[in-house]
Parts: structure tokens; sequence; C-alpha cells
């Protein structure tokens, strides 16, 4: 029975051979089946492949930010420009020269057109020269920029109806 009981044991660490070899060639055998280890530049610059394509979207993406950042900095330069002339002192100076723009208009047509209307005349305004004269059938003005540029205007007075 001793002989028997060896055999057992013999047949059994035989098959606990075998599976735990099976087992190590199942996990091992992945390395057989390996390649070979090869390094490689991920980046282009250093591997030379695509370089060209990886220049241009580096200038692409520095001309982005470039461009975003002078947009910026002209919106807030627009910004400040509009907060400028909207506070309340430009709004006063701006209503104010209409107002003293329109009383000159006013001024001049009467003395065009109104019933002591005066045959010539000159005006000064902002270095520009409006000179009129009138005979009777049309008033002439011409007006002399600060560079020495003439423009004359010509109105006919009697065929404006309306």
């Amino acid at each position: 029975m001793r002989d028997w009981w060896e055999y057992k044991k013999r047949q059994l660490n035989t098959i606990i051979f075998l599976i735990l070899l099976v087992f190590f060639l199942v996990l091992f055998s992945n390395f057989v089946f390996t390649d070979e280890m090869v390094f490689k530049f991920k980046s282009p610059s250093f591997s030379g492949i695509n370089t060209s394509q990886h220049y241009l979207t580096i200038e692409n993406q520095e001309f982005s930010r470039k461009k975003t950042l002078l947009e910026e900095i002209k919106a807030a330069a627009e910004q400040i420009e509009r907060d400028e002339a909207n506070t309340t002192l430009a709004r006063f100076i701006r209503n104010l020269e209409s107002r003293v723009y329109a009383q000159l208009s006013r001024q001049l047509v009467e003395n065009l057109f109104g019933e002591e209307a005066s045959k010539e005349g000159s005006i000064e305004l902002e270095g520009n020269t409006i000179e009129y004269e009138s005979d009777d059938k049309t008033i002439t003005l011409t007006i002399t920029d600060e560079e020495g540029n003439v423009t004359v205007i010509t109105f006919p007075i009697n065929s404006f109806t309306f």
C-alpha cells in the first residue's frame, strides 16, 4: 500500500508541476510576441516627421493670440474714448457748440434772406472764411478753408417755393 501511496503522490506532484508549467508558459508567453523597444520622439521638432505641419500649427496659434491681444487693446482704447466722450462736460460742450452753430446759422440766414438783407459780408469760423455776396437774382457763398481750398455755392433767390 505504501508503494501505491508513493505512486499517487508522485503522480499528483507531476500533475501539479505540469499545471504550474502551463500556467507560467501562458503567463509569460506574452513576452515571446513582443516587439523590440525603439525610442522615438513624440515632438515633430525633434523627430522631423510632420515638422512643417507642426511649425504651421505653432505659427497659427501665435498669430491668433497676437490678433486677440491687439483686438482686446483696441476694444479697451475705444471704450476709454467712448467713456471720455460721454462725460457730463463733453455732453455740455457738444450741446453748447450745437446751439452756437444754430445761432450763427440763424444770423447768416437773416443776413442773406431777411427783411434787411445785406448785400455782402464775411464770417470767420474755426479758421474757415465764409464770404457771401448777393445781387438781386442769386446769393453766392465762397468758403475758404485753412489750407486755401475754395468752395463756391450759388443759390437762386426767387426760385425757391414751398
